[in-house]
């Protein structure tokens, strides 16, 4: 089990600690899908233009000889018509590792969930330039095949100058299924939401489900966000996910969600439910 200490989580061989990259604002019944609005806003109260506010949580891992980014929030590359429709604070991942004493030059590794611009966006700077110069980045090889291909349906949720420039400068390498180079992190790899979308499983025992389960709210399996490439499979591997989180007793970081950062699960009344990490 995960162990919290002053610095972090102590989570096999690394410190994980949670990265603020900041809120984005996005449509409630958008995040919520089928679900009807008195339902999922007795949680997520939403403004006038129906949006509800959402963390961007990264991770912070380091262990051995490396240090570890998992994902990258939606960066600072916005126009003020843009940060007004997301409303984006003026931060960004650079912040986040800098609060914790961590030098944008230290970071070794940039892992990458998926390719929409909540998660990939702040993975280049203002520049055009990695935001971190000395790391490597890494995505699925289906992911970023998708992401340069989309259909029609989801073109929106990807901005190729998030991951073009990492191509580019030979920074961006890609894994073939749950192929993984770092030690204790495995990978599931999940299609419902995006193709090739990689779920880090860390020393089997803290799970970051980024998108397929972005808030403690989305623990319904049927809660699905109408963003989803394919909803129906979400709610299949969603339910597998949460199974195997309760049999091997892991925690799960939520992403998206502004108060539950992490916890537990468990079934109660046939529902799955966060218990106190």
């Amino acid at each position: 089990m995960a162990v919290a200490s002053s610095a972090g989580l102590e989570v096999g061989p690394y410190t994980v600690t949670f990265l603020d990259m900041g809120d984005i604002w996005l449509d409630g019944g958008a995040m919520f899908g089928v679900v009807p609005k008195p339902m999922w806003s007795k949680t997520f109260i939403p403004d006038e233009r129906n949006r509800i506010q959402l963390a961007c949580r990264g991770l912070l891992l380091r262990g051995g000889d490396r240090t570890i980014v998992v994902d990258t929030g939606a960066g600072a590359r916005w126009t003020d018509k843009e940060r007004s429709r997301f409303g984006l604070a003026d931060r960004d991942v650079r912040d986040a590792v800098a609060e914790h004493g961590v030098s944008l030059s230290a970071v070794t590794d940039v892992i990458l969930t998926h390719l929409h611009f909540d998660h990939a966006g702040g993975a280049v700077d203002e520049r055009g330039l990695p935001s971190f110069s000395q790391a490597q980045y890494w995505v699925q090889k289906e992911a970023l095949a998708w992401a340069r291909n989309p259909s029609e349906r989801d073109a929106g949720s990807f901005r190729t100058e998030d991951f073009e420039p990492l191509v580019q400068a030979g920074r961006l390498s890609t894994l073939s299924v749950e192929e993984s180079p770092f030690p204790e992190i495995q990978f599931r790899i999940s299609h419902g939401h995006t193709q090739g979308l990689q779920i880090p499983v860390i020393a089997d025992q803290l799970v970051y489900p980024a998108d397929i389960v972005p808030t403690s709210a989305h623990l319904r399996p049927s809660w699905v966000m109408a963003y989803d490439l394919h909803p129906a499979q979400t709610t299949v591997e969603k339910r597998a996910l949460l199974t195997e989180a309760i049999e091997k007793k892991w925690q799960l970081v939520y992403e998206h969600d502004p108060v539950t950062a992490i916890s537990a699960v468990d079934i109660k009344d046939s529902r799955f439910v966060p218990v106190a990490a």
